[in-house]
């Protein structure tokens, strides 16, 4: 940009540039690129033209006019009769624009404006959530009149309307500028609020039979000018000045998006978008808007706990008898303890856990992965993607042809890749390719096209994708549990010139990797079965020598203690319910005989552990998180907390019970020797090898399980707000009409999915899917299917149908009708059997009514018996 004020003088030398065009804004000259908005041209010279409609990541409308700026000239000599909004005003050569500042009709316009939009608002700031942060109230005392003259009766609505059970609308104060319309169908894809009425009935409205569905409903609560949407939650709770605000990051996923949050007397009463051009630009999912609560609910552990021989209940302790017992009983297992770790690890934290596990410990037997996993992945990770740094970024999104998308399905598990590739279509024209057994409605969304693929299928798949040296290849975690799926995705993408990019689910999986919190793997990168990469870590550890052989997997450490090989096991944040094996994993943990589990929250494991340490939640400590991208993304400490500490200091506090220590007791000494340590640049892992694996084959009452994680779901980091649990999806089995035809079901019927483990009953959703494969989510209001079924992605599952015999139909008629019998008071969930029937119940989503699960285990029995009999 070249700037020249009215003496001639410049501040910087004039660059030629073909695509800049010259005009003056209140007699300063400025150069700026070909189709600048004249209210950006003006913010470039430091003058700030009010508006309400405008929003730098919103497509110009030109809705409140409060932006107007005389027009003298308008390149060609001649000048607009009236004032122009500036903007939607493109700048032209010779362009001369007098705006507030120095121009009367400018500033009588504004005024004039201002005066307008104030006559039917109601004036409520005192009660208004927006009140001390409202750009109406500031500019209406920068820019509006001192006092009104308009006497008459305002217009008024019933307030508020819930557009949904999490955003609220006050009719009243809204000023049409169409910020939350637009974004809704610009940005997010979700177009179910618009504008309706004309003229003095305008209004914001929804689809009458279709509340406002969105992930991303929160961001039109921060850009509504005001206050004429607000959060349920947060609605009357708080002002804007008795906040104290801290940038931050969310925890949530692997998208690392700045956020702030605003707290109280030690207390969090919301999160808001930070602004981020290189990662969320101003935009953040509800999950990391609203799921914040979960860390203070009346789980929350706030004291050592070690558990007492005699009565074998968990008492109270002190800080230094719960790490002194801790300990001990790691000396007594020593070179036959395992390290588990989860998600919600810092990379500060992993690395203490990486460094506890080599150095004090002695064993490489420590996995991040709590979730299904694979030694190709490990073999994947270790090759391609640990010590690379800053690799495939939001911008390179942004600028390529074609974006691939395997095992991922961004709007659920990546939302702020999601609404990337949405403006990349949008704005470049970005070809989206999903391998997927079904289009979603986020692929939808990013005009995306799909090659359907049985899980199980994507190595095959893969190459129908057509890979260039333009495109981009994004793998979720979900492909660890296909064989051959990441080696062929690494090698497909190096055949092709194609870049990769591996996304995780949790925000702490990079930073592990990162870390060494992987078997076959040290910090930086380094691989364990390399001697000089042990020596040059040893060195920088001030260790003689560390283990040498690669360790166990998180299945493999289960298994181990299990059947008796490891006698301890030190856990941090996982959550038994994610593992592969639910079942498996609560019986190790059951059979090992002392377990030390560092966790936020009470928990499967801590309920079984020796000893509890509380440890703070990432809000409650400084550190960072690495995001897919490979970008270090630090916060600060939010909320000081004097129960808890870090991962890292609860580890170091151990180790110096047990020796020398870990050489760092804070998070900022873990971070800056992890810097010192840095990646390893000797030679890298080898590649896995490629496999021509091909997804399971089910019989004819058989399909293949695709299935997910909801971006809102039953997940524990969701708990606390009953508003914003409340927007998560029905759960759906989807399957094909060729299916549905066979199973004699309609839309919104059950089916039963089941194993040999148990089963669930899902309603009915028909797409377009192959007959061979069902989709249900994996954790959604209530259903938990590695628990129940003991199955995931990929695996076969036996779909049924739910008949419910006329009998029992009449009875819960009656029921209905308020005629409660005895046994339909008492009836249990629908249990479908196989034959012969077995014992085990069938667990129902929760949002099934209870009318529709009224059937009693006697009569499904007579029921199969029947069909037996026939």
């Amino acid at each position: 940009m070249t700037v020249t004020t009215g003496s001639g003088a410049t501040d910087e030398a004039a660059v030629p540039d073909e695509n800049l065009v010259s005009l003056t804004i209140d007699d300063v000259e400025v150069s700026v690129p070909e189709g600048t908005l004249v209210i950006r041209a003006a913010e470039l010279i430091g003058v700030e033209i009010p508006r309400f409609c405008d929003h730098p990541l919103l497509a110009p409308v030109g809705a409140c006019r409060q932006c107007l700026v005389e027009v003298p000239d308008a390149g060609n000599g001649r000048g607009m009769p009236k004032p122009q909004a500036s903007c939607t005003l493109p700048v032209a050569p010779g362009m001369v624009v007098r705006t507030q500042v120095s121009s009367p009709v400018a500033d009588k316009a504004q005024t004039g404006i201002m005066e307008f939009l104030l006559i039917n608002h109601p004036l409520d700031c005192p009660m208004c959530d927006k009140g001390g942060e409202c750009p109406l109230q500031n500019q209406a005392m920068a820019h509006g009149r001192g006092e009104s003259r308009f006497a008459e009766a305002k217009r008024t609505y019933p307030k508020p309307i819930a557009i949904s059970q999490q955003i609220l609308l006050d009719r009243e104060r809204c000023i049409l500028c169409a910020r939350c319309t637009r974004f809704s169908e610009q940005i997010a894809g979700d177009p179910f609020i618009a504008m309706a009425e004309r003229g003095a009935l305008q209004q914001v409205a929804i689809y009458e039979r279709e509340p406002f569905s969105s992930y991303f409903s929160g961001n039109t609560i921060q850009i509504c000018p005001v206050g004429a949407l607000t959060s349920n939650a947060y609605r009357f709770r708080s002002r804007p000045f008795d906040l104290v605000s801290t940038p931050s990051v969310a925890e949530h996923d692997a998208c690392g998006a700045a956020i702030r949050v605003d707290h109280r007397r030690g207390k969090v009463m919301r999160r808001l978008s930070g602004d981020e051009p290189e990662v969320n630009e101003e935009w953040i999912s509800d999950k990391d808007r609203f799921a914040f609560s979960y860390a203070a609910g009346s789980d929350r552990l706030t004291r050592p706990l070690v558990r007492d021989p005699e009565t074998g209940a968990l008492e109270p302790a002190s800080w230094p008898a719960a790490f002194a017992v801790a300990a001990r009983g790691l000396a007594r297992a020593q070179g036959r303890v395992g390290v588990l770790t989860g998600g919600r690890l810092t990379t500060e934290d992993a690395y203490a856990y990486a460094k506890f596990a080599r150095a004090v410990l002695g064993t490489n037997d420590i996995d991040f992965r709590a979730r299904p996993q694979s030694d190709e992945e490990a073999e994947f990770l270790a090759h391609a993607v640990a010590g690379t740094g800053l690799g495939v970024t939001y911008r390179d999104l942004e600028a390529a042809s074609k974006v691939v998308l395997v095992g991922l399905e961004p709007e659920d598990e990546a939302a702020t890749i999601f609404l990337r590739l949405r403006k990349a279509w949008r704005a470049n024209g970005t070809e989206v390719v999903a391998l997927a057994s079904h289009a979603t409605r986020g692929l939808e969304k990013m005009g995306g096209r799909l090659i359907t693929t049985v899980p199980g299928d994507e190595p095959v798949r893969l190459a129908e994708a057509g890979l260039d040296a333009s495109t981009i290849v994004l793998v979720g975690e979900r492909l660890a549990g296909v064989d051959g799926a990441l080696a062929g995705a690494l090698a497909a993408t190096q055949r092709a010139g194609a870049r990769l990019a591996w996304v995780p689910r949790r925000a702490g999986d990079r930073g592990a990797l990162e870390a060494g919190c992987l078997p076959n793997l040290l910090p930086g990168g380094r691989p364990v079965a390399d001697a000089s990469a042990r020596a040059d870590l040893g060195a920088a550890w001030g260790t003689p020598s560390l283990p040498s052989e690669p360790g166990r997997s998180t299945d493999e450490i289960l298994a181990a203690a299990a059947s008796g090989e490891l006698s301890a096991l030190v856990v941090g944040g996982v959550e038994l319910d994610d593992l592969a094996d639910v079942e498996a994993a609560v019986a190790a943990v059951d059979a090992t005989e002392f377990v030390v589990s560092l966790e936020v929250r009470a928990s499967a494991v801590t309920e079984r552990a020796d000893v509890v340490l509380p440890v703070a939640a990432p809000m409650e400590k400084s550190g960072s998180f690495v995001n897919w991208e490979g970008r270090r993304r630090p916060f600060d400490t939010v909320l000081s907390v004097p129960h808890a500490m870090p991962d890292t200091r609860v580890l170091a506090g151990i180790a110096e019970e047990m020796g020398p220590g870990l050489g760092f007791r804070t998070t900022a000494d873990a971070a800056a020797e992890l810097d010192e340590v840095g990646p390893w640049d000797g030679t890298r892992a080898a590649a896995p090898a490629t496999s021509t694996a091909r997804a399971a084959r089910p019989a004819d009452d058989e399909a293949v399980l695709d299935t997910w994680r909801q971006l809102i779901d039953d997940g524990r980091g969701q708990d606390g707000d009953s508003h914003y649990r409340s927007t998560a999806r029905p759960s759906l089995a989807l399957i094909s009409a060729g299916r549905a035809a066979g199973l004699g079901v309609a839309e919104g019927d059950e089916v039963v999915l089941r194993t040999d483990r148990g089963a669930v009953a899902v309603p009915v959703g028909i797409v377009d899917i192959p007959d061979a494969v069902v989709w249900t989510a994996t954790n959604s209001n209530g259903l938990p299917l590695r628990r129940i079924l003991g199955s995931g992605y990929g695996d076969l599952v036996t779909v049924e149908r739910v008949d419910v015999p006329a009998s029992l139909e009449e009875r819960s008629d009656d029921a209905a009708a308020g005629e409660t019998p005895a046994d339909v008071a008492d009836a249990g969930p629908p249990h479908p059997h196989p034959h012969p029937a077995p014992t085990e119940n069938v667990t129902h989503d929760e949002t099934t009514s209870p009318a529709e699960r009224s059937a009693t285990d006697a009569d499904l029995d007579a029921s199969h018996e029947r069909e037996g009999d026939r």
